[in-house]
């Protein structure tokens, strides 16, 4: 009993590990431009890729995915998002790709996340009982470890999304503050011009 409650605790604690582990990244690719980046993954372990396009455009973006051996395992054009999740067929480098080069001028901000599993264990011979019962639990775990990252995830998006709407938020009202003002000293300005002008216009000259 002892020997499972401790492997328990150290599949609760591995999941807390691959929870704050999941981190999400961002990147500008500019216009004609492309951006690639690389994973290591060993074997049968799940790899999954999530991304956003955030901003720049008309928020789309070409991904490319491709294995060790060259093989393309995923490819799309003006994607604004998406969530792929693949079994690594062998170990290597495995390499996504953002691609900006239908644009003519506009850069666009990316968020994505590259998630890899751990590459699946099982020990050789027919599994007993308590052995099948931790295979279980391990794999309930590992599920809800890919569900926590992926709320993570989500949190993460939400949270520069709010930012950025702030922002253009802010940068509106200061223009239409500075556009009142702007409007208020014309006003100011000939109201005091035509005041000034009529007031000649009507002034009597004395003649000496």
């Amino acid at each position: 009993m002892q020997p499972m409650l401790a492997k328990l605790l150290l599949l609760l604690g591995s999941l807390l590990i691959l929870a704050r582990c999941g981190e999400a990244f961002i990147v500008s690719v500019d216009a004609h431009n492309e951006e690639c980046f690389f994973e290591n993954v060993e074997g049968g372990s799940k790899f999954g890729v999530t991304f956003e396009v955030i901003d720049g455009g008309f928020l789309d973006v070409d991904i490319k995915i491709t294995g060790p051996d060259g093989l393309v395992m995923h490819e799309s054009e003006k994607e604004s998002s998406g969530k792929y999740t693949f079994v690594a067929p062998a170990k290597g480098t495995y390499t996504v790709c953002f691609n900006n080069e239908r644009s003519s001028m506009t850069p666009k901000l990316v968020m994505f996340s590259i998630d890899v599993g751990e590459a699946p264990q099982r020990a050789p011979g027919a599994p007993g009982e308590e052995e099948v019962g931790h295979t279980k639990l391990e794999d309930m775990i590992r599920e809800l470890s890919g569900t926590l990252t992926s709320v993570k995830h989500e949190q993460e998006y939400m949270h520069v999304r709010d930012k950025i709407h702030r922002s253009v938020n802010e940068s509106t009202n200061s223009r239409v503050v500075l556009w009142s003002t702007f409007e208020a000293l014309v006003l100011v300005l000939m109201t005091v011009g035509q005041v000034y002008y009529l007031k000649r216009f009507f002034e009597v000259k004395r003649v000496v």
